[in-house]
Order: structure tokens, then sequence, then C-alpha cells
């Protein structure tokens, strides 16, 4: 069975990105496809990038480093809960990614994203970003506009259609997951 991160992608003090990846691990928990578990990069301490070497070598050196390295080598596919700051990810999620490398290659994931427009801007960004890291994205994706799910914010009140939209994205990501972990056998 898949396992899967749901990352909370902020560190920012008063995110509402953690209620909403709370919501999404609480929803994917439920589902007998895949093992969830909720990653919040806050929890790994990660200062802007200071490896010696490009992440593309796997020699690791800061204990920080392997801590998520090791983290992240465990998952087959992982949902990434981003806010979008000035039409992109946050700088945060950016830098946790770039920390390593190898441990993202050939894996799936989707996303969750939050902002005025839905996010939708941060996740495109996200998308180049993963690529370059050899992670497969799926196409569906669940935006969540501040205007409609927030309509008390920072107070998180999902649509009523927000758990269907967000079952697409499992659904795909699992069926990634399960198939790219073969490829990694």
């Amino acid at each position: 069975m898949p396992r899967i991160a749901v990352i909370v992608g902020s560190v920012r003090p008063g995110r509402v990105t953690r209620e909403v990846a709370e919501w999404v691990h609480g929803v994917a928990s439920k589902r007998p496809e895949a093992d969830y578990e909720l990653v919040d990069i806050a929890d790994f301490d990660l200062p802007a990038y200071d490896e010696a070497l490009p992440p593309q070598y796997g020699q690791y050196e800061g204990a920080h480093t392997k801590r998520w390295a090791a983290k992240i080598a465990e998952f087959d596919g992982f949902v990434f809960v981003t806010p979008e700051y000035n039409h992109s990810a946050p700088a945060a999620l950016k830098n946790a990614l770039d920390y390593i490398y190898g441990e993202w290659n050939n894996k799936a994931a989707g996303f969750v994203s939050i902002g005025a427009a839905g996010g939708v801007r941060a996740v495109e960004h996200l998308r180049q970003i993963a690529a370059e890291l050899q992670i497969a994205t799926v196409q569906a994706q669940l935006p969540l506009p501040v205007s409609a799910d927030f309509p008390d914010y920072p107070a998180f009140a999902p649509s009523e259609t927000r758990e269907e939209e967000l079952g697409r994205v499992l659904d795909q990501l699992e069926k990634w997951a399960g198939a790219l972990k073969a490829l990694r056998a």
C-alpha cells in the first residue's frame, strides 16, 4: 500500500495551512487504498539551504537535512498543502523541496492550495519545481479560494463539494504513487 505524506507547506505564525492539511489528512485517512501521514515542515527547522554540496549528490552533512531526507524517503507520494504568497509558493516550502533530491525522485504529488484565487498560481510554480525533482504531478488539484472557504477568515469552512473534489485528487495520487512505487522497486 502506498505511503503518502500530507505536507504542511507554510511555517508562518497564524497560518491556516495547518488546519487545511489536518482536514485533508482526516479525509484521506478514511481511505483504504493508501496510508497517509501529516508532515509539517515547521517541525524540521530547516534554515535557508546550507549544505556544502548540491542535493543531487545525496551527501548531506547537516543533522536537519539528514532528518528531513529520512522522513521524505519513507513516502511514495505527497499532497502539498500550500498557500499562495505573491503569486507563488512560500519560500519555506521551496526551501524544503530544494534541500534534498533523490528522496523525491519517481514519486507522485497532488496539490491543495489556498489563496485569493485559490492558490492556483502557487501550484503552477510547484509543478515546475516538481518536474525538476522527478516528481510526477497529478492533473486534479483542489484550489480553496479564501472568499469561499474562509468566509470568516481565518476560520476554515470548506464548501460542500470540497471533500468530493479532494477525492479526485487522492484517487489520481494513489494510482500514480502505487505505479511509481513499482518503478522504484
